[in-house]
């Protein structure tokens, strides 16, 4: 089975007459809906025949600017060093401002107007008007805010970038080895103790390279993010990134909290794999990745699409030809290369109802169950691309769902035909997945929130910083992890805390895994009856709020009792994992 993309669908070749054209066209299209804006938006007359354009030229420029900027992407990244795709993704970035100028006139001048009408294309957007009325509180004079969407490319933007190239250029020696950062990281999983404690020490050492400079980006672009949603009206960083993520702060206490309660548990599990890789009381940082138990199983790329394949269908019919249809057309590119990124994603362009999935397939179960994770991303896309694009484009914090449920699905299918060894494997990986997603997520979420009351009035030095990242850990590991070898320097290695668009880029994850284990619950009790409810709850996603998505199966998101029930489950993982030796 090939195990390279095909891009075809979107275009040819960087050379081709259908991309000149169309890039030249989106230019075009773009001046002319601003055009249309100016001279339409200096009164209400006829507001539904405007409200109707404006909303169908939305959709169609945001479904050609998507499949172009798409090809531009895909292309990158999966070579690096293609300057044709990173012209083209350069050419089209100059158009994010004015993306935000049209914005920023459609709710202003919707705002107060009442729009009652039997359209049923503009009710089809209720949603999407009544966040445009919402967020026009928030949006200052237009022309103020081109200035900042523009700036932050000299802004937060060139901060974001230069650490980013810190990071990617930062090196050290390990056993006469120049290892980058990257490859430093993974050693993290290595099988041998003695190697993961080398290289964490040695990625400790390292970032004195860089962290005057790692927090000299991280203050500015928090300095950023402080004066421009002050600026706005919005009380907090925090509550922009609600607002922006369509969820309240009841949803977010109740998650939080039930994570809290919880915290024990996760504390039991990395004592007892403390106490299995010889080490007395809590478990060093550099030994949480540590692999357990025996899974010589690989897989080929073939074996891993018919076994994705098999239990997707199982599921559903649709799920199963989703899945068939995107190995069966090469939508997926999993071959490892140089010049290609790391990790994996899914690209839903909406313009082609298709999507493509980058991985990097080595034969692993984890490689598996990612390969499952990013169909799962498809296959929200597949169940959204008969509504419009405005409609399709949902929230962070239900960006997991789809993906998480799928992963589980495959996850528990092999937990059924599993040896006792290999099943000991296995849980013991989706606890190292999960504490990473509920317990340093939670580390992050504490540090962010300091780390933003600190910076209201100075800026936070390197020391404090990581006095910061200390007391995270120790108040959410607890005696879990041995209190002499935390990280210090977490801030510094994730890229999330340096983007001024995604504040608080945390808590959405530990949404996503708590809100599908407790889809997956459900599914377990109600059965094939669940099927249309879980389509139906994916379309919901993109025209409604979280409180409304989650209403729509029957759950209060305010409820501690629905968080609590998804722990239960990573609860029962460490049952078994604390008793099985």
């Amino acid at each position: 089975m090939e195990m390279y993309w095909n891009l075809d669908n979107l275009y040819k070749s960087f050379k081709s007459d259908k991309l000149l054209t169309d890039v030249e066209a989106i230019g075009s299209e773009f001046t002319k809906l601003i055009t249309w804006c100016d001279e339409n938006f200096k009164n209400t007359d006829n507001s539904t025949e405007k409200i109707k354009y404006y909303l169908e030229k939305s959709n169609q420029l945001s479904d050609d600017f998507i499949t172009i900027f798409a090809y531009g992407r895909l292309s990158f990244s999966v070579n690096t060093g293609n300057q044709e795709a990173l012209e083209l993704i350069e050419k089209l970035e100059k158009y994010f401002p004015i993306i935000s100028v049209l914005e920023v006139k459609f709710s202003k001048w919707i705002k107060d107007i009442n729009v009652t009408t039997t359209d049923e294309y503009i009710n089809d957007h209720s949603f999407i008007i009544s966040e445009a009325k919402k967020n026009a509180k928030y949006m200052l004079d237009e022309k103020i805010e081109e200035i900042i969407a523009n700036l932050r490319n000299t802004g937060s933007g060139a901060w974001s970038k230069l650490q980013d190239m810190m990071v990617s250029t930062l090196s050290t020696k390990v056993d006469d080895k120049d290892l980058p950062l990257p490859a430093l990281r993974n050693l993290a999983y290595d099988a041998s103790q003695e190697v993961r404690k080398k290289a964490f020490e040695a990625e400790l050492a390292t970032y004195h390279k860089i962290e005057k400079s790692s927090a000299a980006s991280l203050n500015a672009i928090k300095g950023e993010v402080i004066y421009t949603s002050k600026l706005r009206g919005y009380n907090t960083p925090l509550e922009m990134t609600l607002i922006d993520s369509r969820m309240d702060e009841k949803t977010l206490d109740a998650m939080i909290g039930a994570m809290r309660e919880y915290l024990p548990h996760f504390r039991r599990y990395l004592r007892k794999k403390a106490s299995l890789l010889g080490h007395k009381g809590g478990l060093p940082f550099y030994d949480l990745f540590a692999p357990m138990g025996e899974t010589h199983k690989t897989y080929t790329f073939d074996e891993a699409s018919q076994l994705i394949n098999e239990n997707f269908s199982k599921f559903s019919s649709k799920l199963g030809a989703y899945s068939k249809n995107a190995f069966d057309n090469n939508w997926i590119d999993a071959k490892m290369r140089d010049g290609k990124v790391g990790g994996a994603f899914c690209a839903s362009i909406h313009g082609i109802k298709e999507s493509r999935i980058l991985a990097n397939f080595s034969g692993s179960f984890s490689d598996v169950t990612t390969l499952a994770h990013e169909l799962g991303h498809g296959y929200h896309g597949e169940c959204l691309k008969d509504v419009t694009y405005l409609n399709s484009h949902y929230s962070m914090p239900m960006a997991e769902t789809a993906s998480i449920f799928c992963e589980s699905y495959v996850v528990n299918a092999a937990l059924a035909e599993a040896s006792e060894e290999e099943k000991f494997a296995i849980i013991e990986h989706n606890l190292v997945e999960a504490t990473q997603v509920i317990v340093d997520i939670l580390s992050r979420y504490e540090f962010e929130t300091k780390l933003f009351e600190l910076r209201k009035t100075s800026s936070v030095p390197v020391e404090k910083l990581k006095e910061l990242m200390i007391e995270a850990q120790l108040a959410t590991y607890g005696d879990g992890l041995d209190s002499e070898v935390l990280h210090p320097y977490m801030w510094a290695c994730k890229p999330h805390y340096y983007s001024a668009g995604t504040n608080f880029y945390n808590f959405p994850y530990a949404f996503g895994l708590l809100f599908a284990k407790g889809l997956y619950a459900q599914y377990l009790i109600e059965g094939d009856s669940f099927i249309p409810k879980y389509d139906k709850l994916l379309v919901e996603t993109g025209k409604n709020d979280v409180r409304g998505v989650l209403a729509s199966v029957g759950i209060d998101s305010s409820d501690k009792t629905f968080w609590r029930n998804s722990l239960e489950l990573i609860k029962n993982d460490v049952d078994y994992f604390v008793n099985a030796k």
